[in-house]
C-alpha cells in the first residue's frame, strides 16, 4: 500500500470504526496541537505522514488487569520453582516472549507462533491432543486459553465439551508433583457464544480431577489483583479472571482436588 493510501486509511477509520467515534471530540485539539507545533518547528508537518493518536492522553497508563496480572504472576511463580524447562499453550505470546528470557520455554498453539527468538520453541498442537507423552510435564501453563475451546472463535472445532477435554488433556500430560498454572474468566457461570465461556470459581476447579489447587488468585471485576485467596470470595464476580495453581500429587492420580479454599 502506498504511503498516500495509508495515511487514508488512518483518517477514514476515525470515522468509520466505531470504536473510535468516542474520538472526534478530540480533533480540536488534534489540530492546535498541529498548528502550535508547526509554528515553533523548523520541520515540515506533511499530510500525508500524519497519524492521529486522540485518545492517548490519559491521567494513567491504560492496561488490561487479566492479562497484566496473570503475566506477572506466571513470571514470579517460576521464579521460585525454577524449572529447567516451561511448556505454555496457547497463552499471550508477548507474556511467553518475555517469560523465554529466564527459562527455556515450549510454546504451543493450535496457530503457531512464527518467530525466531532464544530459548522459544514453537510448535504446532491442539490443547485438545497435544504432543506429549502421560505424566511427562513438570512445568505448565495456558492461561485465558480454556473458555475458548469448543467454540469456533480460533479455527477450532465446535463441541460444547471443549473446556472440559482441554482440562482432561492438561492434567494427562503433567507430571506428577508438576504444577500447572491456569488462568480463565469467572464469576456468573455462563456462554458468551462465540467469545468465550466464564465458569464459576469452583466449576473452574472441577473440570481439573485429579490435581490439588494450590493457590487461588484473581482480578476482580474492577480489576484488582488479590493474591492468596479463596474460591469463595469470587463467587459473585461477574467477569473476574481466576488464577489457578494446581499441582499433580505424587502417587495419587486420581485422587480428588481441593476445592475448599
Amino acid at each position: 500500500m502506498s504511503p498516500n493510501l495509508k495515511t487514508l486509511a488512518r483518517w477514514v477509520t476515525l470515522f468509520v470504526d466505531p470504536r473510535k467515534v468516542v474520538t472526534w471530540f478530540y480533533l480540536p485539539r488534534f489540530f492546535r496541537h498541529w498548528r502550535k507545533f508547526q509554528s515553533a518547528s523548523i520541520e515540515q508537518l506533511l499530510v500525508r505522514e500524519s497519524y492521529p493518536c486522540l485518545n492517548d492522553w490519559v491521567a494513567s497508563t491504560p492496561f488490561d488487569p487479566h492479562y497484566f496480572y496473570q503475566g506477572a504472576w506466571l513470571a514470579r511463580a517460576l521464579a521460585v520453582t525454577q524449572p529447567d524447562q516451561h511448556v505454555d499453550v496457547g497463552s499471550s505470546v508477548l507474556t511467553i516472549g518475555v517469560l523465554s528470557a529466564q527459562v527455556q520455554t515450549l510454546f504451543v498453539d493450535y496457530r503457531p507462533l512464527n518467530a525466531n527468538l532464544h530459548n522459544l520453541t514453537s510448535i504446532s498442537g491442539t490443547i485438545l491432543s497435544l504432543p506429549f507423552a502421560d505424566n511427562s510435564i513438570s512445568s505448565l501453563s495456558s492461561m485465558h486459553v480454556i473458555e475458548h475451546i469448543g467454540l469456533g472463535r480460533y479455527g477450532d472445532p465446535i463441541d460444547p465439551e471443549g473446556a472440559s477435554k482441554a482440562a482432561l488433556e492438561l492434567v494427562r500430560v503433567l507430571k506428577p508433583g508438576g504444577r500447572l498454572y491456569v488462568t480463565a474468566p469467572i464469576g456468573r457461570a455462563r456462554v458468551c457464544f462465540n467469545a468465550h465461556r466464564v465458569f464459576s470459581p469452583k466449576g473452574l476447579a472441577h473440570l481439573f480431577a485429579g490435581l490439588e489447587v494450590k493457590c487461588f488468585n484473581w482480578v476482580d471485576d474492577q480489576g484488582e489483583f488479590h493474591q492468596n485467596g479463596l474460591l469463595a470470595d469470587a463467587v459473585a464476580s461477574e467477569y473476574a479472571c481466576g488464577f489457578y495453581e494446581f499441582e499433580k500429587p505424587i502417587n495419587s492420580i486420581g485422587k480428588s482436588i481441593a476445592i475448599d479454599l
